[in-house]
């Protein structure tokens, strides 16, 4: 099973990669302190890296292990087995996110939202923790992964033969 599922593991791993580097960049280029009012636009932004990594994965697997010839729910069922892997890795990608890259996130986004009238103190504090982002991360990585897995499957199908 795992063999035959080496390439939906490899981009789970890949997308994971690049959704750190994603977190670095903006840590480094200030949404995550100075700049977080900006956050919630600009960080959305990675969906353009998400939809280009699945076009990837999934072109690979099409080519690679399926000689060529894909069907829409062979695309969809890889793509979804790419967004289990990088569920699977979200609280060990969110835990490097808010203790290494980022440690003062939460107290920046906490009181942003608190002064901004979005939360009282109490919400904020409760919202913003590293255990709700693990929940939070991990069932955005499943639904947005299999929404995006059906659309990049429709564009990486093959005509396939009728079967008389």
């Amino acid at each position: 099973m795992l063999k035959q599922r080496k390439t939906e593991i490899k981009w789970g791993i890949i997308f994971t990669i690049a959704g750190l580097l994603w977190m670095l960049m903006e840590r480094l280029v200030g949404l995550h302190d100075n700049y977080i009012a900006y956050h919630a636009t600009y960080t959305n932004f990675f969906a353009l890296i998400a939809i280009a990594i699945y076009v990837l994965a999934l072109r690979e697997k099409r080519e690679k292990d399926l000689n060529g010839s894909m069907t829409w729910k062979q695309g969809f069922v890889s793509g979804l087995i790419i967004a289990v892997v990088v569920a699977i890795l979200t609280p060990i990608s969110q835990w490097i996110t808010h203790v290494i890259i980022s440690p003062d996130y939460f107290e920046n986004v906490s009181n942003f939202s608190v002064t901004q009238g979005e939360m009282s103190a109490e919400q904020a504090e409760v919202y913003f923790q590293l255990s709700s982002y693990i929940v939070q991360s991990m069932i955005f990585a499943l639904v947005i992964g299999a929404i995006t897995a059906a659309i990049v499957a429709v564009f990486m199908k093959t005509p396939q033969p009728d079967a008389d």
